[in-house]
């Protein structure tokens, strides 16, 4: 699909979603409950493959970006309102295409920081934003030459440019940094980005916690706050699960205020933002932070437990922003039940024939489930867990209390594996 003439200016606004891919998905029928149509840009030459793709039916029209300055002005027919980005490789066109359209933008000033993992914690530091110690080469040696140096283990390895914990090792000596920085290099990134260097950074020591929020103005509603749990297993840390905690709990506060000073740091003032920060013994600091929906958005399961969703007031904030001023800056979410987001690791290695019917439908038949995704397909290679991308299952848990919810999870714990046939 090209760009096409606008016909519905007059009667809708419109609204630029850059690289809508996975929960960037949300994103068009959220504008569409705001009154809103919307057309995509795609950063890239041919779809990335590497991500769910774009649903491009649900939009005006697909423009493929052969310069900003090019489809700003093809994007400018349609007088859009906002532009956002739907996914991580679109951060730097979606701050472009904004200021080139004089719209609401988080500028491209430092639209580098906001990608790259070296820049991102450098920008807080200049700002006097507690982070990690950190260093960067193409080199495996230097990489465990510094570690050496700085004489502390663990440190982590990761890629610059990644998601989804993609290639993140936590090494306790140099052989294992060098180790770890090679298979990074060897590797592309989830986005197909290729590895040219490799992220050394101190361990932050403590508890992992999530932070989504809506800006708009540089004011901002705090969509959720959910503790990770995690389980090392050599190197690699796997996800395990994530609750919400309670809007009361004395960290969200904590965590509120840390992600705005770090927020600002980023030149970050509008759309919505993925954090994730380790409560260390000398406060927060920022492990990382995403430009764009959190992984794990499911608008109808965070509308119950949260009793609103960041698809949502990401539309809101676009185009109405006097009303998500008015009802939803400089606030934080409510905790309404119980939720656990189950990402379930596996051992599994093999390719996926097919599925075991039943055992799909005995987890969702679960008091507390409310959604479950298959994350490999029939015919794609399931392998034993490294990172959130080879992960077998995405359930979404709801309920009363914690020790419900807890006793589900117990057993799909017991049956996960059991969903896969594998020839």
């Amino acid at each position: 699909m090209t760009a096409q003439e606008p016909t519905a200016q007059g009667r809708r606004p419109v609204v630029v979603l850059v690289d809508g891919y996975t929960t960037g998905n949300y994103l068009p029928p959220a504008f569409a409950r705001k009154g809103a149509d919307v057309v995509h840009v795609q950063s890239t030459p041919e779809l990335m493959t590497t991500m769910l793709a774009p649903d491009l039916g649900a939009y005006l029209a697909n423009l493929v970006c052969d310069s900003p300055e090019e489809t700003a002005r093809q994007l400018a027919a349609y007088r859009p309102v906002a532009v956002v980005a739907g996914q991580e490789p679109g951060v730097p066109l979606a701050d472009r295409l904004s200021e080139l359209l004089g719209l609401p933008t988080n500028g491209s000033a430092q639209s580098a920081a906001r990608r790259d993992k070296y820049e991102m914690i450098e920008a807080l530091r200049r700002a006097g934003v507690r982070c990690a110690e950190q260093f960067r080469s193409g080199r495996p040696e230097e990489l465990a030459e510094w570690a050496e140096r700085r004489g502390e283990y663990p440190v982590v390895v990761k890629p610059l440019t990644s998601a989804a914990a993609d290639g993140v090792a936590i090494c306790r000596d140099a052989a294992e940094v060098r180790k770890a920085a090679e298979a990074v290099l060897a590797t592309r990134t989830v986005f197909d980005e290729p590895n040219l260097e490799v992220l050394v950074q101190s361990y932050l020591v403590g508890e992992e916690y999530v932070v989504d929020t809506v800006s708009c103005e540089g004011r901002r509603y705090t969509c959720g706050v959910w503790q990770y749990r995690k389980k090392l297993i050599g190197t690699h840390n796997i996800y395990d699960y994530e609750l919400v905690l309670d809007h009361q709990d004395p960290r969200v506060a904590e965590l509120i205020a840390y992600m705005d000073t770090a927020l600002r740091a980023l030149g970050i003032v509008f759309g919505p933002t993925h954090a994730e920060v380790i409560i260390t013994a000398d406060g927060p600091a920022l492990v990382e932070v995403g430009a764009r929906l959190a992984g794990g958005m499911n608008p109808a399961y965070h509308d119950e437990c949260l009793g609103t969703n960041q698809a949502d007031l990401t539309a809101l904030a676009a185009v109405r922003p006097a009303e998500f001023l008015e009802r939803y800056a400089d606030r934080s979410f409510r905790k309404l039940r119980e939720a656990w987001l189950y990402t379930t690791p596996t051992e599994l290695d093999g390719v996926v024939d097919g599925y075991d019917q039943d055992v799909l439908a005995e987890i969702e038949g679960l008091e507390t489930v409310r959604g479950l995704n298959v994350k490999i397909k029939e015919g794609g290679r399931i392998r034993p867990t490294v990172d959130l991308y080879t992960s077998s299952l995405r359930i979404f848990m709801a309920g009363d209390s914690a020790a419900q919810v807890e006793r589900d999870y117990l057993h799909i714990q017991r049956i996960k594996d059991q969903v896969f046939r594998l020839r």
